[in-house]
């Protein structure tokens, strides 16, 4: 996993910038703003661009719910005791949680120092474009690749939340098999066929009976619920009020029947939380599919509802 997305570097005039070069950066992704042309130039007010890193406003973290220090340790001391209550329900758990613990030191231990003081203290300033974000820090401006911000951030979020997850709740369950068709279609739209079909079936039942298999797993330890129907009842919830792309569903469900190592305990962990990572990160809008095969087209058909994310349940 990368530490961080991709942040292009743009530099930015301490007081005043003619908000024209910007709309170009956002267009070439990553350029160098020449701020020795406007020392002459009169630019106009309304062309003025001024961020205080002093003002709450225009910080990330306003549209945050800030937390009181007390709840936060009350919170950590709380934890700490389901952790082990666990063990000493279960001894065989201290060896899963010192593999998700491993995995938390890895991407601790990677972590640039300077990248992170810009993304922890940046301004805010709007989307360039679907992917990059500009954000704005001391005399820089960046472009900032949302997807793989979002991906690196959602990927450590579940390991830090293993096995501790509420639960969104589907309004109807999904069945694997139907959803990983989908997902094997729309990876090969082109090949068609009774032989190509069968084949995709055979390739959906299997991973749909995988999945089955490992459902108390999937479960216990990452909040992703599936029925003895071989259904998708509840996902995980990894931010507090975000709910992830429903429509990228059949591929994350995919994804987990082909891509997760189950038999390596660690690197089985790993697999999940990347696959979830990809799933809850803040993709672009999916472009509309001409053949109308989606999630949403799918309860269409079944005749019923969409997913809901306002019911959650909170799993011990």
């Amino acid at each position: 996993m990368d530490n961080t997305g991709i942040l292009c570097a743009v530099m930015l005039d301490t007081k005043a910038v003619d908000c024209s070069p910007v709309s170009s950066v956002a267009a070439n992704k990553a350029s160098f703003v020449n701020t020795s042309t406007y020392g002459s130039q009169k630019i106009p007010v309304n062309k003025m661009v001024q961020t205080d890193s002093q003002d709450p406003s225009g910080r990330m973290h306003a549209y945050l719910q800030a937390k009181p220090s007390r709840h936060h340790e009350s919170n950590s001391g709380l934890n700490s005791l389901k952790s082990s209550i666990r063990q000493r329900r279960n001894p065989k758990e201290t060896a899963d949680l010192t593999s998700v613990q491993e995995l938390i030191d890895e991407f601790e231990r990677g972590c640039h120092s300077g990248l992170l003081d810009t993304v922890r203290n940046c301004t805010y300033v709007g989307m360039a474009d679907d992917d990059f974000a500009l954000l704005h820090h001391n005399t820089h401006l960046y472009l900032a690749n949302v997807v793989n911000l979002s991906k690196e951030l959602m990927y450590q979020l579940v390991l830090q939340g293993f096995s501790y997850f509420n639960a969104i709740q589907l309004s109807e369950p999904a069945p694997l098999q139907e959803l990983i068709m989908l997902a094997l279609t729309e990876e090969d739209p082109d090949s068609q066929g009774v032989e190509n079909d069968d084949l995709k079936g055979k390739i959906a039942q299997m991973n749909a009976k995988l999945l089955s298999e490992k459902s108390e797993l999937l479960d216990e330890y990452f909040g992703i619920h599936v029925d003895p129907q071989a259904s998708l009842s509840r996902l995980p919830v990894i931010l507090d009020q975000y709910t992830p792309d429903m429509d990228r569903a059949p591929e994350f469900l995919l994804c987990l029947g082909n891509d997760v190592t189950w038999n390596d305990e660690k690197v089985c962990f790993q697999t999940i939380a990347a696959a979830l990572g990809n799933f809850y990160a803040m993709h672009p809008s999916l472009l509309p599919n001409p053949s109308g095969e989606g999630v949403s087209d799918f309860y269409k058909r079944q005749g019923k509802g969409n997913v809901s994310g306002g019911t959650f349940f909170f799993a011990l």
